[in-house]
C-alpha cells in the first residue's frame, strides 16, 4: 500500500469514527427522549424535552455533514496519478505533506505527519493546478512543491 493510499485510508477512518459517534449519540438521545415522554408533564419536562430536541437536531446536522465528507472521500481515487495538483493529490512540499481532500487538519499515517486540506481552503486553492518545482507564498511562508502524487 502506498503512502497516498494509507493517508486516504486514515482520512476515511477518521470520518467513519465521527459518523459512528454521532449515530451512537443520536440513538442515546432518542432513548432519552422516549424516557422523558413517559414522565409527568410540567415545565421541567417541557424544557428537558426541548433541550433533547435541540441536541438531536445538532447531532443530525453534524451527521449529515460527516456523511457528505465520507461521500467526498469515496469519490477520490487514491491510485490517481497526475502531474498537477487536483482533488485527491498528495503534495510533498518543503514545509510538509498535503492531501487535497477534506479540511481534517494535521494527521498521521504510516509514521508520516500530513495535513488533510480542503481544495476550497485558502491553502488548498493555492495548491490546485501547481506542479513539482512550482513555488508560492502563503501566510508569509515560502512553499516549494517537491512532488505531486
Amino acid at each position: 500500500m502506498t503512502l497516498k493510499e494509507k493517508i486516504h485510508k486514515a482520512c476515511v477512518e477518521i470520518v467513519q469514527q465521527k459518523i459512528n459517534v454521532l449515530q451512537k449519540n443520536l440513538h442515546e438521545l432518542s432513548d432519552s427522549a422516549g424516557n422523558e415522554t413517559k414522565r409527568t408533564a410540567g415545565d421541567k419536562h417541557e424544557t428537558a424535552l426541548a433541550m433533547l430536541q435541540i441536541e438531536q437536531e445538532n447531532n443530525s446536522r453534524q451527521l449529515k455533514e460527516a456523511l457528505q465528507q465520507k461521500a467526498t472521500l469515496e469519490k477520490l481515487d487514491p491510485h490517481l496519478k497526475t502531474e498537477t495538483v487536483v482533488r485527491g493529490s498528495l503534495v510533498h512540499t518543503n514545509k510538509g505533506i498535503f492531501y487535497i481532500s477534506l479540511g481534517l487538519g494535521k494527521l498521521k499515517a504510516d509514521n508520516e505527519t500530513f495535513f488533510a486540506v480542503s481544495p476550497d481552503a485558502p491553502l488548498g486553492k493555492l495548491l490546485l493546478m501547481k506542479k513539482a518545482g512550482d513555488a508560492f507564498q502563503f501566510n508569509n511562508t515560502s512553499y516549494e512543491i517537491l512532488s505531486v502524487e
